[in-house]
């Protein structure tokens, strides 16, 4: 018998625990030959796992919550403490990692988009954990037109990846004072996706 779908309003439940969010997903993936995409696929994950650890982030890489890898990026939960360093040092080495990788490939060049987001999201060691409003928000802003724009406007041979983070994590972290990354280091963008309901 499935499990009865629960009805907002109808009682108080207790919240679903804090849970960072990163996700990433590839610049131009399908208009890669079908050849490439598996290949891709499983590339990707091994570059963020490459970053993680050059980035001292050994634990994060050990303990996500709900990773997926979905064709063109990855997605993952992680304890929300983390997310300074998340921000930094871990999106400029990303970069980096990134860069190093495109000036030796002999196929195709990676450029991603990255998003950050924090918020409730169930995470009992369920299926269907970390699927929620949070998740939705998180590929919402990976889907955004400023994060397109930015990455389609730089220039291929250095930029590498484009990011961007949801307001809540701006404010607690990067406001908050939390993090090596320096508020002028940011760009304050309204972060909208052609034909969803999202800002």
């Amino acid at each position: 018998m499935p499990s009865p779908v629960p009805a907002p309003y109808a009682e108080s439940r207790p919240l679903p625990p804090y849970r960072a969010l990163f996700a990433v997903d590839a610049k131009d993936f399908t208009g890669l030959p079908a050849v490439q995409h598996g290949p891709v696929s499983r590339l990707i994950p091994e570059l963020v796992d490459q970053a993680l650890d050059r980035a001292g982030l050994h634990e994060l890489r050990e303990t996500k919550r709900f990773p997926a890898n979905t064709g063109d990026g990855v997605v993952f939960g992680f304890d929300p403490v983390l997310l300074p360093f998340v921000l930094w040092p871990f999106l400029g080495v990303l970069d980096d990692t990134l860069g190093a990788y495109n000036k030796q490939c002999v196929g195709p060049r990676i450029r991603l988009r990255a998003s950050v987001h924090v918020g409730p999201l169930p995470d009992a060691d369920r299926p269907g954990d970390g699927n929620g409003t949070v998740r939705n928000d998180t590929h919402r802003l990976l889907d955004s037109r400023p994060v397109k724009a930015i990455l389609t406007a730089a220039s291929e041979q250095v930029t590498h990846l484009a990011a961007v983070v949801s307001q809540r994590v701006y404010e607690d972290v990067v406001i908050g004072g939390y993090t090596g990354l320096h508020p002028d280091r940011c760009v304050e963008v309204p972060a909208t996706v052609e034909g969803k309901n999202f800002s």
